[in-house]
């Protein structure tokens, strides 16, 4: 039988703390809840992560290198800036819909425990990943003349606030379709929103 590496073993560490956190929140997940979860001794979890509050801003990094890794992906392809809004929307539904507790950890234990953030992840260091790959992609938009020149915050919270919002209503189950038959209307109701006029 092959051992698991010290790299695979952080992996399986920060797959059940998504999960686990996702699903009971923060301050309620322990370390034996987590230690348990993957077969090991709360000692030993010790060895990956010293604290509580270090594994959750791991957590928020790994999420944030996900999403810019995917955006840098889109972003690279030779496709137009339409496209890339509806690339983006898909594949952030597709991990709504496959990695929830990815999304949930974002919106619900980084958005609403900022307390647990403060060291270390001030502004937007633990997000700079996916936040620098969506300035990349508005600022191609803008360069060829698809989206207008404006605040990147504005359009950065028009984007997101969207994909949040429909994503929330996803996971409460108030949709009355599955997430996937929206991706064609989101991405053309943010698109319409961005594009010069």
């Amino acid at each position: 039988m092959a051992r698991i590496t010290k790299e695979e073993r952080k992996t399986n560490i920060i797959s059940a703390a998504l999960k686990l956190f996702s699903e009971k929140g923060f301050y309620i997940t322990t370390i034996p809840d987590i230690a348990e979860k993957v077969g090991m001794s709360v000692g030993n979890f010790y060895n990956y992560f010293t604290s509580k509050d270090i594994l959750a801003k791991e957590l928020v990094m790994y999420i944030s290198e996900y999403l810019g890794e995917s955006i840098r992906k889109i972003n690279d392809q030779d496709i137009t800036t339409e496209k890339k809004t509806y690339e983006i929307v898909s594949m952030y539904f597709n991990m709504a819909d496959e990695r929830p507790e990815m999304i949930e950890y974002f919106l619900r234990v980084y958005l609403s425990n900022r307390e647990v953030f403060g060291d270390g992840c001030e502004g937007m260091i633990c997000v700079s990943p996916f936040v620098t790959e969506m300035m990349m992609f508005f600022n191609d938009g803008v360069e060829s003349g698809d989206l207008h020149d404006q605040d990147f915050f504005s359009a950065f919270g028009l984007f997101m606030g969207y994909l949040g919002g429909m994503v929330f209503l996803f996971g409460e189950k108030i949709l009355p379709e599955p997430l996937e038959w929206y991706k064609e209307s989101i991405s053309q109701n943010i698109y319409n929103a961005l594009k010069t006029r």
